[in-house]
C-alpha cells in the first residue's frame, strides 16, 4: 500500500507544533501501525531527517503506552485494541492517515506524538491502595469469601491499562471512566473497605485538580476503550462519592 501520513510534529512542550506530510510506499497490510511508523522513521533517518517520536513499550496490547489519535479516533478505527495491535489492513491503498497525540489539557505534549499522562498516576496515588494490618495473625486474603459476581466485576475494572483513550475520546476530556475503574476495583472487594470513604473523595478531588473535564454520559469513552471498561463503573463511583459525602 502507498499512504499519505499527516503527522503532528512538535519539537518540545513549549514549541508551536503543526502537521507535516509524509509519503510512505509498499506498506505491508500485515504490519502493525507501529511497525509502519518504524519503517517511516528508518527512511527519515537515512535522509538525515529527525524521526517521528512516539511512545511504545510492550507492543502486545497490554501496557497502553502506544496511545495515538488516528484519523480522530483514539487507537484508530479498530475496536478493543491498542495502537500497537492495529494492523494496516484496516486502511486502503492511497489513504490519507492523520496521526496526532491525545488532546487534553491534563495531557500536555512532550514531543511530537508523546504526551505526559502522569496525571493518571497522581489520581491513582491519591487513593488507589488498601491498608492491611500486619500485626498479629493477619487473615490471608485468599481465605476471605468474595461473591463471584463482585470478584469478576472488580477484576474487569482492574483491567484498565491507563492508556488515556477515554480522555481523548471525550468531548470534555473527562477522566471519569479511568478514575471510576480504579475506585471500583477496590470498592467491590472487602479489602478495599478500610479507605472506601476517603479513597473516592481524594481521587475525585485529584482528578479535578488535574484539569480533566466533567462527564456528560456521551459514552464515547467506553466505545474507544481498548479493554471495554464499562460505564457502570462511573455510576458506581457516583454512588460511592455520594455516600462518602454524606458520611
Amino acid at each position: 500500500m502507498n499512504l499519505t501520513l499527516k503527522i503532528w510534529r512538535q519539537k518540545d512542550a513549549k514549541a508551536k507544533g503543526g502537521i507535516q506530510t509524509y509519503q510512505i510506499a509498499d506498506v505491508d497490510p500485515d504490519m502493525s501501525f507501529l511497525e509502519m511508523l518504524d519503517v517511516l522513521n528508518e527512511g527519515l533517518v537515512e535522509k538525515g531527517e529527525e524521526p517521528v517520536v512516539f511512545d511504545h513499550d510492550c507492543r502486545e496490547g497490554i501496557c497502553g503506552t502506544c496511545s495515538l489519535q488516528i484519523n480522530g479516533e483514539p487507537h484508530g478505527p479498530d475496536r478493543g485494541v491498542t495502537t500497537c495491535q492495529l494492523h494496516m489492513r484496516k486502511f486502503k491503498d492511497g489513504d490519507t492517515i492523520v496521526i496526532e497525540p491525545f488532546r487534553a489539557k491534563a495531557f500536555p505534549v512532550i514531543k511530537d506524538l508523546i504526551v505526559d499522562r502522569s496525571a493518571f498516576e497522581r489520581i491513582q496515588q491519591a487513593g488507589g491502595y488498601v491498608s492491611v494490618n500486619t500485626s498479629g495473625n493477619t487473615q490471608d486474603a485468599n481465605s476471605i469469601p468474595i461473591e463471584k459476581e463482585k470478584a469478576d466485576a472488580a477484576f474487569f475494572a482492574a483491567t484498565c491499562i491507563q492508556c488515556g483513550a477515554c480522555v481523548a475520546a471525550c468531548k470534555n476530556a473527562s477522566a471519569m471512566l479511568f478514575t471510576s475503574a480504579k475506585v471500583s476495583q477496590y470498592a467491590l472487594l472487602p479489602q478495599g473497605k478500610v479507605e472506601a470513604t476517603k479513597r473516592v473523595l481524594d481521587m475525585v478531588e485529584q482528578m479535578d485538580k488535574e484539569g480533566f473535564g466533567n462527564c456528560t454520559n456521551t459514552g464515547a469513552c467506553e466505545i474507544e476503550c481498548p479493554k471495554g471498561i464499562s460505564l457502570e463503573n462511573i455510576a458506581r463511583m457516583n454512588r460511592e462519592y455520594l455516600k462518602a459525602s454524606v458520611v
